[in-house]
C-alpha cells in the first residue's frame, strides 16, 4: 500500500472529536455496498466511519435490478418485505430481435421463493439501507473525501477532508466502496485491469403507449440499435439503449427500435434521459493488507446483465461477517484472505460474461447477428441449458467450493460452498412450520443436523446433543438445530417431507455447517464431530 498522507501532501490536523469514539472500520462510500457492510458491521457490534464524497444521496440512479441473490440478503436483515412493497416483480424475461420472439426465462424456475426479479431505482434501495444502518446505531458522513492512507500502528491512518478542513481517523481496517475512481484503490495502489467498453450507453425512465405484453418482466429488443426495457413499479420501464450517435435523440434511438417489434407503440412521459459510459474491469487484488475493496471499487461489468450492484451486495455480506469475528477476536487474521479467494473469482466470472453479452449485443454483423440469434433460440429452447441461464440471471449458480475456507462431502446433491436452498419447509410438533434456512441465525453459524430415511436414532440423538453443547461453547457458532424425515425421533426436532431430504441428498445423518451469508461451510455425512473441530479450527485458526 502507498504510504500517503494527502493528495496535496499536507498533513492534517487530528481531530477525533469529529468521529467521537475511533471505529474499527472506515467505509468509503455509501452506495449499496457500503451502506449493506457499515450496516452489518455495526449490527454485529462492530464500529464503522461511513463516508461519502457527495452532500446528499442522489434522487435519482440508473441501476434497476435486484436479483433473488439479493433478496435472500435482503430476507436475512429483516428487509425483503420492504424491497418488495417498494418494487416491482419481474418474472419473466423475453428475448426479441428484429420483430420476432427469439425465446422466454420464466424466473419462477430458479428455485428460490424469489422466483423473480425485482425493479426498483438505485435511490431506493439505498434509502432503504440507509435507514437500516441507522437503527444499527450508524450514519453517513456526507461532503467527506478520502486524501490520505497510510499503515499505522496495528492498523490504518486515513485522512478525510470535509467543508474545507482535514481530519484524521484511526481505524483497524479500511473498506474501498467508492466506485470507479475509488480514492482508497488509487491511494493503496492497487491496480484496476480491464478497458473501457467502446460503444456508449443511455438511459431514460418513461412510460409506454400502446404495450401489449405483461408489465412484470424484462424486454431485450436485440436489433440493430438494441434496446432493453426493464420493468418499474406503476407500469413505468427504465429503458436502456445504445444511441446511434453522440448527439443523437434518445427518444427516437429507442423509439425506432421499439416500433420494430411493438407496431404503433411510442415513449410516454419520459424523465432522465442519461448517457453515460461503462467498463470492463477487475482490481489487480481486493486485499492489501488492512485495506479492501469491495462493488464497483473491486469489479465493474456492463449494465446489460444487471450483475454489478447485486454483486457489490454480495462482497458486502461476505466481508461483514468475517471482519466482525477477527475484530472481536475469536479468528486469526488469515481468515480474512478468504474474501478475496470467494469472492474475486465471481467478478472475472461476471465481467468475462459481460464482455461476450456486449459483443452479441452490438454486433453489426449480419452473419453474426443471424448467428446469435439462432444460438438464443436453442438455448432457451433447451431445458437443460435454460435452467442454467434461469440460475445465472437470478445469481443463484454462485458457489464458493473453492474456497480455501470449505471442505466436506462434495459427491451429493448439496455440496459445501453451495447455498442451502430456500424452498424447504419444516413443520413443528405445534403445527408451527418454517423453511429450513430461516432456523439458522444471522449472525453466527448455524449447526444443522438432518436425519434421512437411514439415519440411526440413538446416534442422532447422542450427535444432536453433542452439537448444541458445540453451538454453546464455541464463539463461531450460535445455534444447533435438527430435522428429520420422521416423526418418531425420540428428539424435539422440525419435521421434513421425504422429498426434502432427497433434495439435499441426505440418506443417514448428515451435518450441514451454514455459515451467516447462507452458504455451506461443512457438509458431513460422517465423523460429524471430528470434522466440525477440523472446520471450526481452519475457520477460527486458519
Amino acid at each position: 500500500m502507498t504510504d500517503s498522507v494527502s493528495n496535496s501532501g499536507k498533513k492534517p490536523e487530528v481531530n477525533e472529536d469529529r468521529v467521537g469514539l475511533r471505529p474499527a472500520v472506515l467505509v468509503v462510500g455509501a452506495g449499496p455496498t457500503g451502506l449493506l457492510l457499515a450496516a452489518e458491521l455495526e449490527r454485529r457490534g462492530v464500529s464503522c466511519h461511513l463516508i461519502d464524497a457527495l452532500p446528499g444521496p442522489l434522487h435519482w440512479d440508473r441501476a434497476t435490478v435486484v436479483h433473488p441473490r439479493s433478496l435472500q440478503i435482503f430476507e436475512s436483515m429483516g428487509l425483503a418485505e420492504k424491497f418488495l412493497e417498494a418494487g416491482c416483480k419481474q418474472r419473466v424475461i423475453k428475448v426479441h430481435s428484429d420483430g420476432k420472439l427469439l425465446g422466454s426465462m420464466d424466473l419462477s424456475t430458479c428455485g428460490s421463493v424469489y422466483g423473480f426479479n425485482l425493479g426498483l431505482s438505485e435511490e431506493i434501495t439505498e434509502s432503504i439501507l440507509t435507514d437500516y444502518l441507522v437503527r444499527q446505531g450508524g450514519e453517513v458522513h456526507r461532503a467527506s473525501r478520502l486524501v490520505g492512507l497510510r499503515p499505522h500502528d496495528d492498523g490504518l491512518l486515513a485522512a478525510i477532508e470535509r467543508e474545507g478542513e482535514q481530519y484524521e481517523v484511526k481505524v483497524r481496517w479500511a473498506v474501498g466502496c467508492d466506485g470507479l475512481h475509488s480514492p482508497t484503490r488509487e491511494l493503496s495502489g492497487i491496480g484496476f485491469d480491464g478497458h473501457a467498453i467502446a460503444k456508449a450507453w443511455a438511459v431514460f425512465d418513461a412510460a409506454v403507449k400502446g404495450w401489449n405484453d405483461t408489465y412484470e418482466g424484462i424486454f431485450p429488443f436485440l436489433d440493430a440499435s438494441p434496446i432493453i426495457l426493464t420493468a418499474l413499479p406503476g407500469q413505468r420501464w427504465r429503458v436502456y439503449l445504445r444511441p446511434s450517435s453522440d448527439d443523437s435523440d434518445l427518444v427516437a434511438d429507442a423509439t425506432s427500435t421499439l416500433r420494430a417489434n411493438v407496431p404503433g407503440a411510442s415513449f410516454v412521459d419520459v424523465e432522465n434521459p442519461t448517457r453515460f459510459h461503462c467498463n470492463t474491469k477487475v482490481a489487480a487484488k481486493f486485499r492489501d493488507g488492512a485495506v479492501f475493496l469491495a462493488g464497483d471499487a473491486a469489479h465493474l461489468c456492463t449494465p446489460a446483465e444487471g450483475h454489478g450492484m447485486n454483486s457489490g451486495l454480495q462482497d458486502a455480506f461476505n466481508l461483514a461477517w468475517k471482519l466482525a469475528l477477527v475484530h472481536q477476536g475469536h479468528a486469526g487474521t488469515i481468515l480474512l484472505d478468504s474474501y478475496e479467494a470467494e469472492r474475486r473469482p465471481v467478478a472475472e466470472r461476471i465481467t468475462e460474461s459481460g464482455d461476450r453479452t456486449e459483443h452479441a449485443h452490438t454486433t453489426t454483423d449480419p452473419a453474426e447477428r443471424k448467428s446469435r440469434d439462432e444460438t438464443i433460440i436453442a438455448t432457451l429452447a433447451d431445458p437443460a441449458t435454460l435452467h442454467l441461464e434461469v440460475a445465472a440471471e437470478a445469481e443463484l449458480n454462485i458457489d464458493y467450493s473453492g474456497s480455501p475456507i470449505i471442505f466436506g462431502d462434495a459427491d451429493k446433491a448439496l455440496r459445501p460452498g453451495n447455498r442451502l436452498p430456500d424452498t424447504i419447509r419444516v413443520e413443528w410438533t405445534d403445527g408451527s412450520a418454517r423453511r429450513l434456512h430461516k432456523l439458522a441465525h444471522r449472525r453466527g453459524h448455524t449447526l444443522m443436523l438432518i436425519a434421512g430415511a437411514a439415519s440411526d436414532a440413538r446416534d442422532f440423538v447422542n450427535i444432536h446433543a453433542a452439537l448444541q453443547k458445540a453451538a454453546t461453547d464455541s464463539p463461531l457458532f450460535e445455534a444447533a438445530v435438527g430435522v428429520g424425515v420422521s416423526r418418531d425421533l425420540p428428539v424435539e426436532i422440525g419435521y421434513m417431507e421425504p422429498a426434502a431430504a432427497n433434495l439435499l441428498g441426505v440418506e443417514g445423518s448428515t451435518l450441514f455447517v451454514m455459515r451467516p451469508d447462507g452458504y455451506i461451510g461443512l457438509r458431513a455425512d460422517r465423523d460429524h464431530l471430528r470434522e466440525l473441530k477440523r472446520y471450526s479450527a481452519l475457520v477460527l485458526a486458519g
